[in-house]
């Protein structure tokens, strides 16, 4: 069975940074593109980063360019760290396994993580 995990996120304070790891357990995470969203109250999803199926370093939205770092690492997970956190807001980031990137975006998308809930405090 396929699972995507991520632990990590809570409660953080603006102008710190976030770190978010994705687990994967039923996949090698090798042979997928990597794909990281979020998604705020009331509001659609939107992507942040794509690491192609090859790639270890990810692309990134325009809006996080600059403070948004996204790693495929050897041991079946991800690793989304993000600097200088901006308050007010509480977002659910999801990991996902899909089949390319299209830049920034996971394209092909097989496999969701439930995802974790981030909430910048200023």
């Amino acid at each position: 069975q396929v699972q995507l995990v991520e632990p990590g996120g809570g409660l953080v304070q603006s102008g710190e940074y976030l770190r978010l790891s994705c687990e994967a357990a039923g996949l090698t995470f090798g042979n997928y593109a990597i794909g990281w969203f979020r998604q705020a109250p009331g509001k659609e999803r939107e992507a942040v980063s794509c690491i192609d199926i090859g790639d270890r370093i990810a692309s990134v939205a325009a809006f996080v360019k600059g403070r948004l770092t996204c790693t495929r690492n050897v041991n079946n997970t991800a690793t989304l760290q993000m600097n200088s956190l901006k308050p007010g807001g509480t977002d659910v980031y999801h990991c996902a396994a899909g089949g390319a990137c299209s830049g920034s975006v996971l394209i092909e998308e097989r496999y969701y993580g439930q995802g974790t809930q981030v909430t910048v405090s200023s």
